[in-house]
């Protein structure tokens, strides 16, 4: 069966507080629902009341008659929702290594302004920039692309306030397990560490590469050094520039005889003068300005951007630096979001995918950290923009980690549970 078809038929049961035998609402009308939940096989224990998504009754007098009898006969009628084509072409996932909930829904956290918890430096200097009277004053100050623009277009998950919930499945609640989980839509137990070895699970991004029109057009660029074995680079043949990798003599990028290559050239040489703070992984600028001027030369249709230094300023003990990186970030997808919209390639027809790995603790001390054994940090974010995403509030819904890759298929029109029963389902952002 194709991956999309041009008529879908639904017909939707809800999930909580429905009689088995009598799934009807207090009118007598069958009730309809939109929350979509993980498949995922390992949920979270904090989440006792997390509903599991459940076929419920039979699928009873659905027809659809084109047969008009003479004697009479009448046609039975059914909820009928026609699935409108798609209109996105093109994704770009980012993921914001680390980067808490704390401060996404709340901006800056008062309790680490100090420099005992948050080794701050310049005190004056940092409340100026991002404090403000309130929290969604504050974290519009510090993320204002994602609150002013993101969040006003698109769909956002995670938010406490309004009781809205992304979670972690994998149960490690660190990096590779978490980039494993995004990528391939499953919690694998046994990926239970950080080592440099071959992801044997396919990703999204291998599975979708091998799809007609994905061939030579899928790409990451990753401050990390770790991701060319998370997403397999020497089995899948998708190039991943990542770590202090230079970016001009990197083969797998293609991109000799481009205009793309003198940029490239001066980002090598800046990274070769630059003290190297942290040895695993570059700057994000370097990043950003990577897959930005590969954006131009090349135009792939799915690309992947992992920005890192959230996490690392944070191990650090840094949140002055932590929330500077936050902010940055934001930038680099702003500047990102307006290349692509002023690209006729990319124009309205891409759709914006953005979400954490992880989660981080909630203490004066364990703010840094993060692990099975720090409380809550599988608490997690996400965020969709796109041309078929409809502005919506999300509202007393969980939804996890596992659920990025189906979407990201979905998005381009594929089917990715069907072909990976393993994989969690879409996120509820397509109409």
């Amino acid at each position: 069966m194709a991956d999309h078809q041009a008529v879908t038929l639904f017909i939707e049961w809800p999930l909580n507080g429905i009689d088995d035998n009598n799934p009807q609402d207090k009118s007598g009308s069958p009730m309809t629902t939109n929350v979509v939940l993980s498949k995922a096989e390992n949920s979270p224990r904090l989440f006792k009341h997390r509903g599991r998504l459940r076929f419920r009754g039979l699928i009873l007098g659905l027809m659809l008659s084109l047969w008009l009898s003479v004697a009479g006969v009448q046609a039975q009628t059914a909820k009928v929702r026609i699935a409108p084509a798609l209109r996105t072409r093109n994704v770009i996932l980012i993921t914001v290594d680390g980067l808490r909930w704390q401060e996404v829904f709340g901006g800056v956290d008062v309790t680490l302004m100090d420099k005992d918890a948050g080794g701050i430096k310049d005190l004056p200097a940092l409340t100026q920039r991002f404090q403000r009277e309130t929290a969604r004053e504050s974290r519009e100050a510090l993320m204002p692309f994602f609150w002013r623009t993101l969040a006003q277009q698109g769909v956002v998950f995670g938010d406490p306030e309004q009781e809205s919930k992304a979670v972690v499945t994998n149960g490690l609640n660190f990096s590779y397990p978490g980039y494993s989980e995004i990528l391939c839509g499953f919690a694998d137990p046994l990926i239970d560490s950080n080592a440099k070895k071959d992801n044997v699970n396919v990703t999204v991004l291998e599975w979708l590469k091998q799809k007609p029109g994905f061939e030579n057009s899928v790409a990451a660029f990753c401050s990390w050094d770790v991701f060319p074995f998370i997403i397999n680079e020497t089995r899948s043949g998708i190039p991943v520039n990542a770590g202090w990798e230079p970016l001009t003599p990197d083969a797998s990028l293609n991109l000799e005889g481009s205009e793309a290559v003198a940029a490239l050239r001066e980002l090598d040489e800046f990274s070769l003068e630059i003290p190297r703070y942290f040895p695993d992984v570059r700057y994000d600028f370097v990043t950003f300005r990577g897959a930005a001027e590969f954006l131009k030369a090349k135009q792939p249709r799915l690309i992947y951007v992992s920005l890192g230094e959230t996490d690392d300023w944070a191990h650090a003990g840094r949140y002055d630096l932590y929330l500077d990186a936050a902010f940055r970030t934001d930038d680099y997808i702003r500047r990102l979001w307006q290349q692509l919209q002023s690209m006729p390639e990319y124009r309205d027809s891409t759709t914006l995918i953005l979400t954490t790995d992880h989660g981080r603790g909630d203490n004066r001390i364990e703010w840094k950290n993060h692990g099975e054994k720090v409380d809550d940090c599988e608490y997690i974010w996400m965020a969709v923009m796109g041309p078929d995403t409809p502005h919506q509030l999300i509202r007393g819904t969980t939804v996890t980690q596992s659920q990025i890759a189906a979407t990201v298929a979905a998005c381009l029109g594929h089917d990715y549970q069907k072909a990976v029963p393993r994989a969690a389902a879409p996120l509820p952002v397509l109409p």
